[in-house]
């Protein structure tokens, strides 16, 4: 009897802190201002639906969260809630956007170089190494945030390649589908790394000494607002001349191959609670990659390898924020791998602060960053009718001052006679400083220093076109 009383004195204290609890009930969500977006892509991004009853205590941030995440769609430039509260405990959501501009059909004029400095410096701002043609974007060519890119370019490189991705096919908007097809050709090529420095060969009379084609096509699944799944298979053929296989690498594709063939297969998984995907300033990012390239069906690859990245950013202040990023591969068929798919430090987001000139290549590699932020400005600048497209008369613009330092590691068991930043701790960092565009157009200006106390002023961009 004492314990069937003390159960229902429970019971009774649970009911009434329920009771106690103040709730929200929405009432009603209207979207205003997309004139391309459909209603259920945006309604997709947001933490809650029409009829739901929440908590008071958690309607707020997850009003916050469900704004964060309509911005990070790149859809828009603009997203802002109102709330109206016509009854008691209920409330009206009205959501106004601002789109974005989807379509650019624009002049191609792009560096080939892993980054500008290369291109400026070492390279002697050579106009030889530059693409030029045309582009057609579309980001978001049907509503549904579905993207489309069409190229053509000539110049470094002769490319031609289609693009394809829809986010979702089903209708509870979880699974999606891309696919891509593209050819390339090229005069010259990187054909070996000494020294930790790229060398390039240029044919002399003018020839083509490497072509590439490979088709890509996916699922990608996304059950949430922050996991993501996707799974790609992709036919790969690289064709090089004779001259480099037989006399300046035979280690190219190995055994001195003039051609490389191969199926592989990728998966990849993406935790996303960042506040802003381009520019994050608190939330974690967490992603894990494992690719088999050669499935068997040709002989000219076989690799299996994990690729971990972490990224976690605090916000100190209103003006202060601090973070880290890590980032490890790990090979695990461990034979010889061929040149041109032999990179770790140097490449994408693989960077080591003050090394933007050097390569180093390997089997596994470990790279941690950190930085700390202070937002020196954070202003919009108006242009009015002076610009015709609408979408670009407002600009948002944000100034951040930050300190950077990093540490890596690469292990190469096969070239690091050669190539001394291998099988060794590397560390640089500095000072730099980012501007942010548009919510999502990054420049980074950074004075960088190395192991060798080598240092310089470094750009990078990142306009997420």
């Amino acid at each position: 009897m004492r314990k069937l009383l003390l159960g229902v004195s429970l019971l009774w204290v649970i009911w009434g802190s329920m009771e106690a609890q103040q709730t929200v009930r929405i009432n009603d969500i209207q979207i205003q201002g997309n004139q391309k977006t459909r209603d259920r892509i945006i309604l997709r991004e947001i933490l809650f639906s029409k009829g739901d009853i929440l908590p008071d205590s958690i309607f707020a941030s997850q009003l916050e969260r469900s704004k964060q995440l309509v911005m990070n769609t790149g859809l828009f430039n603009e997203a802002i809630f109102t709330v109206e509260e016509p009854d008691e405990g209920a409330v009206d959501i009205l959501i106004k956007v601002a789109e974005a501009w989807y379509i650019y059909p624009v002049p191609v004029f792009e560096l080939i170089d892993r980054n500008f400095n290369v291109w400026w410096v070492e390279q002697n701002r050579s106009l030889d190494r530059i693409n030029f043609g045309i582009e057609f974007a579309h980001l978001n060519f049907t509503g549904q945030k579905d993207k489309l890119k069409l190229t053509a370019k000539s110049g470094y490189t002769q490319s031609y390649s289609l693009k394809y991705s829809l986010p979702f096919i089903d209708r509870a908007q979880t699974l999606g589908i891309l696919t891509e097809v593209g050819y390339s050709r090229n005069r010259e090529l990187n054909y070996n790394s000494v020294d930790n420095k790229q060398l390039f060969f240029r044919d002399p009379d003018g020839r083509f000494i490497l072509q590439r084609f490979q088709a890509v096509s996916g699922l990608v699944y996304r059950p949430g607002h922050h996991l993501t799944h996707s799974l790609r298979l992709r036919y790969q053929q690289n064709q090089i001349d004779s001259h480099i296989a037989n006399e300046l690498n035979p280690d190219f594709f190995l055994d001195g191959k003039k051609l490389q063939r191969a199926f592989f297969l990728n998966y990849h998984f993406i935790y996303d609670f960042r506040d802003v995907r381009s520019y994050p300033l608190s939330g974690n990012l967490f992603s894990a990659e494992i690719r088999k390239e050669g499935l068997g069906i040709y002989k000219d690859r076989n690799a299996l390898t994990v690729n971990l990245h972490y990224d976690h950013y605090w916000p100190l202040s209103d003006a202060w924020s601090t973070g880290f990023n890590i980032s490890t591969k790990a090979s695990l068929i461990r034979r010889q791998q061929p040149f041109n798919e032999y990179r770790a430090l140097g490449f994408g987001r693989n960077v080591l602060y003050g090394y933007e000139y050097y390569v180093v290549n390997g089997m596994d590699m470990g790279l941690a960053k950190g930085f700390l932020r202070f937002r020196l400005t954070e202003d919009e600048l108006k242009f009015g009718k002076f610009i015709p497209i609408k979408a670009f008369r407002k600009m948002p613009i944000k100034v951040y001052l930050n300190l950077n330092q990093g540490v890596g590691y690469v292990n190469d068991p096969y070239t690091r006679e050669i190539n001394p930043f291998s099988n060794r701790l590397l560390w640089g960092g500095g000072l730099g400083v980012d501007v942010v565009l548009y919510y999502d157009k990054v420049f980074r200006v950074q004075y960088s220093y190395n192991h060798l106390l080598e240092h310089g002023l470094f750009l990078h961009f990142n306009t997420n076109i």
